[in-house]
């Protein structure tokens, strides 16, 4: 029998939270989430959850709809937002992770308070055993230079962990993670590969218009087809979703060692 204090009506205002409920096997836990949740988790609309509003745009109302003894939201909030949960009188976990680290204690934390710590840190140990697995296979080829954006107008590199992973990937990231950017600082650094993955855009990012917009097209990754997109939820959800993230990098970054996978367009193959 659960304890008292072992939350039993989880709303999560951010996909994270969602997948990371998956992975420890309490997803059932979930009374309400985001649409966004669901493009990330979709066995989360085998529950009947409501949809709410997300982290940035979180709403009292909703929340106390759902009659939740706990809200896990992320960044990024407006302030008004995180107001919106306070008044909802629920308790409240918000979670705000840049590197890799930030992501196992978030997992650690997530699965701890709904009574599964041990299958927290089972997701944990594999997804380092699959980080140092990728890692030792590239530890003697070359090192791409690699721009991942999150973001194109304005241009932002991707977050910390993002970057972890391109090392891990057996690249060298380029510019300042999870910063503006602009467009003349990554064509003087000459990427040899390029990477769109935009938040909220799934897999279709104009790579084509980019590049041509850009005036990037006489750089070496525009010039050897290296330019590619990787689906928003592999990259940007800081969660256990990010090992699909690293083997599509992976597969960006040394297709001579690694296939290509779901969730990885090159730009030959996209529409611009």
């Amino acid at each position: 029998m659960l304890s008292d204090h072992t939350p039993r009506r989880v709303v999560s205002l951010q996909p994270s939270a969602t997948v990371i409920l998956a992975a420890v096997g309490k997803l059932d836990r979930v009374v309400a989430c985001t649409k966004y949740c669901v493009d990330v988790c979709p066995q989360i609309a085998r529950f009947g959850v409501a949809i709410v509003h997300d982290s940035w745009t979180a709403n009292t109302a909703q929340i106390i709809a759902a009659n939740p003894d706990l809200v896990i939201a992320a960044v990024p909030y407006q302030e008004t937002a995180v107001s919106e949960i306070l008044k909802s009188g629920a308790r409240f976990l918000g979670l705000a992770p840049k590197a890799l680290q930030d992501i196992y204690t978030d997992i650690a934390a997530i699965s701890g308070i709904v009574d599964a710590a041990g299958s927290g840190r089972n997701v944990i140990t594999k997804m380092q055993q699959d980080i140092s697995d990728v890692r030792k296979r590239v530890q003697h080829a070359s090192r791409p230079r690699v721009f991942c954006e999150e973001w194109g107008k304005p241009l932002i590199a991707s977050q910390p962990w993002v970057a972890e992973l391109v090392e891990a990937a057996g690249g060298e990231f380029i510019g300042p993670p999870g910063q503006q950017i602009s467009a003349d600082t990554v064509a003087s650094s000459s990427p040899d590969v390029i990477i769109a993955a935009w938040c909220g855009a799934g897999d279709q990012v104009p790579l084509g218009r980019i590049v041509r917009d850009r005036d990037w097209s006489k750089l070496p990754a525009a010039r050897e087809g290296r330019v590619f997109c990787i689906s928003d939820e592999l990259l940007n959800t800081p969660a256990p979703t990010l090992i699909g993230g690293l083997h599509a990098l992976a597969g960006a970054i040394h297709p001579e060692l690694f296939p290509q996978t779901d969730g990885l367009t090159c730009l030959a193959k996209s529409l611009s």
